[in-house]
């Protein structure tokens, strides 16, 4: 079952788009982990992405970057994850994503990554730098334990590489916002447009737009254009909340997450 595209076709019904905030486990430290993603859950969330920090986070900008340096600081792995899930399996409703890049999970062992985060109830996962080459085993083995496997769509991507990419997906796509890395931006690929209508025709797949969504104001520009857009991923801005909390610890980090959460929730509403 593609449970990820499942909640962002019926939120779809409701919403203009579905909200996904991104935030790194164990930034600042774990227990504001586990506070913001029930502050994330009880504000309207529809998923909830979770990344796993890592060492050599090609994708991500220095704001993510600089967030798992802090946190592999902090002792974060997966064993730290494992724990984490295992606290919010049952206090929250929201679906979670587990982001993570492909080396920790060759080095648990790729069966053994995907049946655990099943077990803890995850329903997708993310792997930016996948190979697609390489995908059909993992594939199989999400499927296997009902784990949505979301494919990458960049802007650099050639018309014959979204054809292999959409016939290989077997749910939801994600699609990069922003040539280069996560971060916060003004303004988005003039391409996107171009490639979202490209997937259209491939397919009629559920997509979230990702890297670079940092306002309500784009938020909105996304609803309002005539991209296929099912949901939209923050990240950045989430981080960058943490990062003005770890440099002034006076700032109200959980009402300064409550308050973005709903403004960002408020405009993806119809």
């Amino acid at each position: 079952m593609n449970y990820i595209s499942d909640v962002l076709y019926q939120n779809s019904k409701k919403s203009a788009c579905s909200f996904i905030p991104f935030i790194t486990v164990g930034y600042p430290s774990i227990d504001l982990t586990l506070e913001v993603i029930d502050i994330l859950d009880q504000e309207g969330a529809d998923l909830i992405e979770l990344g796993i920090p890592y060492s050599d986070a090609l994708a991500d900008g220095p704001l993510i970057q600089e967030a798992s340096k802090v946190a592999i600081k902090n002792g974060v792995n997966i064993d730290k994850i494992i724990e984490v899930l295992h606290q919010v399996q049952l206090k929250i409703t929201t679906p979670i994503i587990i982001f993570t890049y492909y080396n920790p999970i060759l080095v648990r062992g790729i069966k053994n990554f995907i049946a655990k985060i099943s077990q803890l109830g995850v329903k997708g996962l993310i792997i930016p730098d996948l190979p697609l080459e390489e995908a059909d085993y993992i594939i199989n083995i999400c499927k296997i334990y009902q784990i949505e496997l979301i494919l990458f769509i960049s802007p650099t991507s050639s018309i014959n590489r979204i054809s292999d990419i959409v016939n290989k997906s077997p749910g939801c796509l994600y699609l990069v916002s922003s040539t280069g890395v996560t971060g916060i931006r003004d303004s988005m690929d003039k391409n996107i447009n171009y490639l979202s209508s490209k997937i259209m025709i491939k397919a009629s797949k559920m997509v979230m737009l990702g890297f670079g969504i940092s306002n309500p104001d784009q938020v909105k520009s996304v609803i309002q254009s005539t991209l296929n857009i099912n949901g939209v991923v923050v990240g950045s801005a989430f981080t960058k909340i943490f990062s003005n909390y770890l440099s002034d610890p006076t700032l109200d980090l959980t009402g300064s997450v409550r308050t973005f959460c709903r403004i960002m929730k408020a405009a993806t509403l119809k």
